[in-house]
């Protein structure tokens, strides 16, 4: 390859890679503890994806199974959206595989989830996570989950620290719940 070759070469090279950074940093999500996200979002659901029936250019749709309302409206979800790739914060959902997504309604009365909404499938929950969902997320709504990736971290009596990142406790297994003196603490209730 020529001089010329090898100089035109560079500059495309960088604009490609340059590009490729720009579109991976378009979606990006603070970590979020699962009772956060419960006590945040609209909905929270079990579901069996069945199908995926549309992909446009502004979203996908797939086809789900309700299985049990935690959190929501009182009527039954058949499909989820998405954004249509990962860059715009759009998930993909494995046919056949129970998910717990916590995600929004939207303005239709559409359930809409992103990558930055919290989506595990079903079989990765810890049975403390499934217990908090059915019994104390919701009572632990008034206390504040704070994120805490470097030491010290403060805190308030109406707040539990997040800090799985710093110590060897897994607190996203964990509930946050105030106690009757007001306060708030990590509850790790039976395994």
């Amino acid at each position: 390859m020529s001089w010329m070759g090898k100089s035109f070469m560079l500059p495309v090279v960088l604009l490609c890679l340059w590009r490729l950074q720009q579109e991976a940093q378009a979606c990006s999500c603070f970590a979020r503890h699962p009772q956060q996200a419960f006590c945040q979002m609209d909905v929270a659901i079990k579901v069996k994806v069945v199908g995926k029936s549309r992909c446009t250019s502004h979203h996908i749709t797939y086809d789900i199974k309700q299985l049990k309302m935690f959190k929501g409206p009182n009527k039954n979800f058949d499909s989820i959206y998405t954004a249509p790739n990962s860059a715009a914060c759009g998930v993909n959902l494995a046919n056949g595989t129970e998910y717990l997504i916590i995600g929004r309604q939207d303005s239709n009365n559409t359930l809409y989830v992103t990558m930055c909404d919290f989506l595990q499938p079903w079989e990765d929950l810890t049975s403390m996570q499934k217990k908090g969902l059915l019994k104390h997320y919701q009572t632990g709504c008034d206390c504040k989950i704070t994120h805490c990736t470097s030491a010290p971290c403060g805190s308030s009596p109406a707040e539990c620290l997040w800090a799985d990142f710093l110590m060897e406790k897994v607190y996203k297994h964990f509930a946050c719940l105030k106690r009757s003196d007001g306060s708030c603490a990590w509850y790790r209730g039976g395994s």
